[in-house]
């Protein structure tokens, strides 16, 4: 009878090991997958002094960077690979202290901002320039990027991550997709995609198209593509909480192993830990919490095709940002515009957006 016990406790004991083993080879394979990006981080080290400083302890913010790279693994299908990296999409992430709210801000690519000289990525330092918003990534890449946000806004930047075409593909499948809702059909020969009207459950390539496509999907502005992010965006949102993706091991692995595959990030970003705890930190937020809107813009003077922004609209949503304040959105096109003369109470401002609790499927 010692003798089986003695057994049962060493076998008990190897599988004990044996699963640890397991456990740390998983998370050693997805600690690897991340990218560090050092020489963003050197580049933003070169120029401290000149960078916003935080004002709200415990607030935080995020710059979401979408890579149109055709370099790497299934990147190549989606254009010839030219050597020139430009942001597709870039989000300005705002996490609340005590993680009450999230707030994703997009930023349009053709939006006309002043660009600081930056370090090119073959080493020689390019000049001061007023330009479209994703030349900042095309000539200096995330460290650019950051530098120009922070100029835009006068928020500090705690963090950034560049995710390229296949991650976001594979992601969205490791998901087994997500479900949105159109009110009509899609026929979009440039983007691939052909979808029915009514819910849709798009898998990774029909995401990206998706989400990508601009010039012959609704009506051809950036800003209608912009809008079918977020409600991708918030889409995802609903699939992850409502399948407990974030506490279930099984189904959280390959959503992991699918999202860090392709992500650079900051060094202090750049670990499993790091990512758990900020997963950590927004997976209780209330969907209603999880808010989605876009810079105030209107049309450049100058060009049409260029977008400028809507001062003092802009300057009010980034103050509120800065500290901490809560931001308010309507999906309502009559917006709010703050405190009015004589009024001893002024009513918040109010932007256009809308909430990750706004399911368009009923």
């Amino acid at each position: 009878m010692r003798r089986w016990a003695r057994r049962g406790v060493i076998g008990v004991g190897v599988l004990v090991v044996a699963a640890g083993g397991v456990a740390w080879a998983v998370y050693a394979k997805l600690d690897s997958n991340i990218t560090p990006d050092e020489a963003a981080a050197a580049e933003l080290a070169r120029y401290e002094k000149e960078r916003p400083t935080s004002l709200v302890r415990g607030a935080q913010n995020i710059l979401v960077i979408g890579s149109d790279s055709r370099a790497g693994t299934g990147n190549r299908r989606y254009g010839k690979d030219s050597g020139t990296e430009r942001s597709d999409t870039a989000i300005l992430l705002h996490l609340s202290a005590g993680r009450r709210s999230a707030t994703a801000v997009s930023i349009p690519r053709d939006l006309m901002v002043d660009v600081p000289g930056c370090r090119r990525r073959d080493g020689r330092r390019s000049e001061p320039m007023f330009a479209m918003f994703n030349y900042a990534f095309q000539v200096g890449g995330s460290a650019c990027t950051v530098r120009t946000v922070e100029r835009l806004t006068d928020i500090r930047m705690d963090h950034h991550m560049v995710i390229d075409f296949h991650g976001f593909k594979e992601m969205v499948d490791a998901l087994d997709g997500v479900q949105i809702c159109l009110t009509k059909p899609i026929d979009d020969k440039a983007a691939k995609l052909r979808l029915p009207a009514g819910k849709v459950t798009l898998n990774g390539e029909q995401a990206l198209g998706y989400v990508r496509a601009r010039k012959s999907l609704g009506n051809g502005s950036d800003t209608d593509r912009m809008d079918r992010q977020q409600r991708f965006l918030a889409a995802l949102v609903h699939k992850v909480q409502s399948n407990d993706v974030l506490l279930n091991p099984v189904r959280l692995y390959p959503v992991l192993d699918a999202a860090t595959s392709s992500l650079t990030t900051d060094p202090a970003l750049a670990s499993l830990r790091g990512l758990y705890e900020l997963a950590r930190g927004v997976r209780d937020i209330p969907t209603e919490r999880v808010q989605f809107l876009t810079v105030p813009r209107e049309s450049y003077v100058h060009n049409a095709n260029r977008d400028q922004l809507v001062e003092p609209e802009a300057k009010r949503l980034f103050q509120r940002l800065r500290t901490d304040t809560p931001v308010e959105v309507t999906d309502s096109p009559e917006m709010r515009h703050g405190p009015g003369l004589g009024d001893p109470t002024p009513p918040a401002p109010t932007f256009r957006g809308s909430t990750a609790a706004e399911n368009p499927c009923g």
